[in-house]
């Protein structure tokens, strides 16, 4: 099994503005004259962690890591305010701007591997190569499968859990019913739904259960970018046309890309991998037989640094 590489502390490190609103948590980590690679969180709302430089090999990688509006350590924190997935887009070009990157990898996962497409399919000249995680192609059916009837035939309890903060008659619409509390003003009913959610999210995104995730994902800060930031997107369908990233995989035509999926992914099913590659032939299809949606397990960690020396190699061949 490959490890992470050991821990390295950030180069350099600050906040970007982006507009009179955001600033944006922005470091860098890794050999200055490395090829460039930007880590691209999930969520959205999740954040970066300190782990997250260590996918790379930091002899041969410029490793950037960012946390998007409203998340981990950007300025103000769970603002809904100009957050749409197009001001997310804008971003990782400004973010591209300030390094002076000419091109760079991309990897993502979950939204993450969203946001990277869709950045892609807007600059595919910019994309040298793509490794993403549990793709995550936001379709109504995706949504509803995790918010609404698929995921809670796997896991009854912790989807009881989830129900709790909703009244009965408002469980029929889930998303739109968490977004009100988390929109709303009452502060206690806002953290009790923010922690629901998050909790949701945590206990379905592994194999096996991670004493970890949970505690990570329970940690209040964390838990209410990630949920207030999610629900935000998932009520306007994450801000793109339905089937916006298979309707235009043809961008991403001559972009090599490894996309690592686990057999056993709840929270984003199989078939969105499945579908993408289908409509990506550059990418290869690595399907993890004993992992779920999570970076952490150990197989889709082994299988993801894997993944990251292999596209270093095949870039310092060419």
């Amino acid at each position: 099994m490959q490890p992470l590489y050991p821990s390295i502390k950030a180069n350099q490190h600050g906040y970007l503005d982006v507009d009179d609103i955001h600033q944006l948590y922005v470091e860098e980590s890794g050999s200055p004259d490395g090829i460039p690679v930007l880590f691209i969180h999930g969520g959205p709302g999740a954040g970066s962690s300190l782990d997250d430089r260590r996918f790379f090999d930091p002899e041969r990688y410029r490793i950037i890591v960012f946390d998007q509006r409203g998340a981990g350590r950007s300025r103000p924190h769970a603002s809904l305010e100009s957050n749409t997935t197009q001001e997310l887009i804008g971003d990782i070009e400004k973010i591209r701007q300030h390094f002076k990157v000419e091109q760079w990898v991309l990897f993502g996962g979950s939204w993450g591997s969203t946001l990277a497409l869709l950045y892609a399919q807007t600059y595919p000249d910019r994309v040298r190569a793509m490794v993403l995680r549990g793709i995550f192609l936001c379709r109504q059916k995706d949504l509803d499968w995790f918010y609404q009837g698929g995921a809670s035939h796997i896991f009854p309890d912790y989807w009881e859990n989830f129900l709790a903060p909703i009244p009965v008659e408002q469980q029929k619409h889930c998303i739109q019913s968490y977004y009100q509390l988390l929109v709303g003003d009452n502060e206690l009913a806002k953290m009790n739904a923010a922690k629901h959610w998050s909790l949701w999210e945590a206990r379905c995104a592994t194999f096996r259960p991670n004493s970890d995730i949970i505690h990570a994902f329970s940690d209040c800060h964390m838990a209410l970018s990630l949920a207030r930031i999610e629900a935000h997107y998932f009520m306007h369908g994450a801000f793109i046309e339905e089937n916006q990233i298979l309707l235009n995989a043809h961008k991403l035509e001559g972009i090599p890309g490894i996309i690592i999926h686990g057999r056993y992914d709840a929270i984003c099913p199989l078939d969105n991998a499945w579908e993408l590659q289908r409509r990506w032939p550059a990418a290869e299809l690595h399907i993890i037989r004993d992992a779920g949606h999570s970076s952490r397990e150990p197989s889709m960690l082994d299988a993801l640094v894997k993944a990251t020396n292999d596209v270093i190699k095949r870039l310092e061949a060419e």
